[in-house]
């Protein structure tokens, strides 16, 4: 809730309802997902996405600020979990097609670590990231470094020597890795929210093809966040 850039972001309405909810919904259409646990911090502002995940039913471990390595560790574990897919609370509008494929991606293959986020060719905002947690607290053990552990994965991306890595590309058709769908300034909220309410049904998620195919109908929407800098480009 303290985000620096939009500060209580993920609770933002779109047709009356907690942009959060959204993501909530669309993982709990996941097939090869078991639980979703909300990690948040133990700050007193983060109170209400405690009350978010009781309302919703879903689980919630509350951690450190700083260290979100740990803060995920302690979700996984939470939930009796041995693989984790980690998904950011800012990619509302995300896939479950995408997120399942990537977890049969690691299923299906002897590695540590699979992401389709790391080399980008999908839109910012379908990313998944799927390891064991055993992965996680070796890499946890081998670093201290505060980026490391602030950025989950960041130590097990840059040594792909000691973690066998699968990236997952996009097709051509969902092939966009300019687009930016996630929720970090007011300018993505505003696409976001126009996005879910010209799509949105109570009977079925939309998925990346139809956001892309409205996206080239209207591309003066594609113009409203363009001029965001993210994190790590600038």
């Amino acid at each position: 809730m303290t985000s620096s850039r939009l500060p209580g972001k993920v609770l933002m309405p779109v047709l009356g309802r907690p942009i959060l909810q959204y993501l909530v919904e669309r993982l709990r259409a996941v097939p090869s997902l078991d639980a979703i646990v909300l990690a948040t911090t133990t700050n007193d502002n983060d109170d209400v996405l405690a009350s978010f995940a009781l309302t919703h039913g879903i689980g919630l471990f509350r951690g450190s600020e700083d260290d979100v390595m740990g803060r995920v560790i302690g979700a996984a574990e939470s939930a009796s979990a041995d693989i984790v897919v980690e998904i950011t609370g800012d990619c509302p509008i995300i896939d479950p097609d995408i997120v399942e494929q990537t977890i049969r991606m690691f299923l299906n293959h002897d590695v540590d670590y699979v992401t389709n986020a790391h080399i980008r060719t999908y839109p910012d905002g379908m990313d998944t990231q799927v390891f064991r947690l055993d992965t996680l607290k070796r890499s946890a053990s081998m670093t201290d470094h505060p980026l490391d552990h602030e950025h989950v994965t960041l130590h097990i991306r840059n040594n792909p020597h000691i973690f066998r890595t699968v990236h997952l590309v996009a097709p051509p058709s969902l092939c966009w890795p300019e687009l930016s769908l996630t929720l970090d300034e007011v300018s993505d909220y505003v696409l976001l929210k126009k996005i879910i309410e010209a799509l949105h049904s109570a009977k079925s998620f939309f998925c990346c093809h139809e956001v892309l195919a409205f996206l080239r109908q209207n591309p003066e929407l594609v113009q409203i966040n363009q001029g965001v800098v993210r994190k790590g480009d600038a």
